[in-house]
């Protein structure tokens, strides 16, 4: 079968997107005429007071008479900004960007980003819980593990409203439905697979708990983070790490991919050499998620094997593995 070409795009390309016509990606439209006197008059003052009043006294009529009831609050502090890592609150303003024009596009749902400049879980978490009451929903994004389990944890408990952290739960949904496909088409047996996650972050923390509730056995599962693989011994794993902690002589990401049926990478660019594809077992399955370039690029994998399922983090690449494809719906 003849292959699409693939096209890819340039960085000047990128910056005349988001400064064409006006800067960034997204504003605010009125959802109501405002044409004549009686329009002004009912928007604002006097009519405005009477949904107040309401309101006051009773808060559920916040989701009849204002946008609550449809509208997300994007937030992030930006220490996990796709796979740049913390690069700060403002850099991260245009993913945010891009989040609420997701919501908006493929579920009509609007958004708006709050980037919050703060290292500080319970900053974070009081900030958010203050201005809660205006949002129908709170999407949580690129905020560096730990952090974001307990800020995600803490504002469950507090709120009344969604809180969902996109980076655990909309990768570890996708993802897992791409391994469901992957294996049935590489007919393997998921509790049989061996697996290696390149990474030890929120996404890949969730992704691995979700292959093992979809049958990938515990034992089976290598997690590698900056310092190697997450083994029973290592000393200085939090809490989380040590969840994915297995019995294992393998030390480094060159050791764990021999034989392994499964690479999912939610790390850095270009950790994936093809030295070590050729090590994989037969039909292997890459996922190579890192954005906004993967560990190791299809055209590279094709070199060295033709029996490869490859997935990647982009748009501009078949077998495109990104939260973007679930999270309006989910949420």
């Amino acid at each position: 079968m003849k292959k699409n070409k693939i096209e890819h795009y340039s960085d000047k390309e990128a910056l005349e997107f988001h400064n064409s016509n006006k800067s960034g990606k997204i504003e605010i439209i009125s959802s109501k005429p405002m044409t004549t006197k009686r329009d002004l008059a009912l928007a604002y003052s006097p009519g405005v007071a009477v949904p107040v009043k309401a309101i006051s006294k009773n808060p559920e009529l916040a989701y009849d008479y204002t946008t609550k009831g449809n509208l997300v609050a994007v937030i992030s502090n930006g220490s996990a900004i796709l796979g740049l890592g913390n690069l700060g609150a403002l850099a991260s303003k245009p993913v945010m960007e891009g989040k609420a024009v997701l919501f908006k596009r493929f579920a009509d749902i609007d958004a708006i980003d709050l980037e919050i400049d703060s290292n500080n879980p319970d900053e974070i978490i009081n900030s958010i819980k203050n201005f809660s009451v205006s949002f129908g929903g709170i999407n949580l994004e690129d905020i560096a593990a730990p952090d974001c389990f307990i800020i995600e944890e803490k504002l469950k408990k507090l709120l009344d409203i969604p809180v969902f952290h996109d980076d655990q739960h909309g990768t570890a949904i996708i993802t897992c439905a791409a391994l469901i496909n992957a294996v049935d088409i590489a007919k393997k047996d998921i509790k049989k697979i061996k697996v290696v996650v390149n990474g030890a972050g929120a996404s890949a923390m969730a992704c691995a708990n979700l292959f093992e509730k979809t049958g990938v056995l515990h034992k089976n599962l290598t997690m590698i983070d900056r310092k190697g693989v997450i083994h029973k011994g290592r000393k200085g794993l939090n809490k989380w790490k040590l969840n994915h902690a297995i019995k294992t002589n393998n030390r480094t990401l060159n050791d764990a991919i021999k034989g392994a049926d499964v690479f999912l990478g939610l790390s850095s660019a270009g950790v994936l050499k093809k030295e070590m594809i050729k090590k994989m077992a037969k039909n292997p399955i890459i996922f190579a998620c890192a954005n906004p370039d993967p560990e190791i690029t299809p055209e590279e994998v094709e070199k060295v094997r033709n029996d490869a399922i490859i997935a990647t983090g982009r748009s501009d690449y078949p077998n495109q593995l990104n939260n973007l494809i679930g999270f309006p719906y989910i949420f």
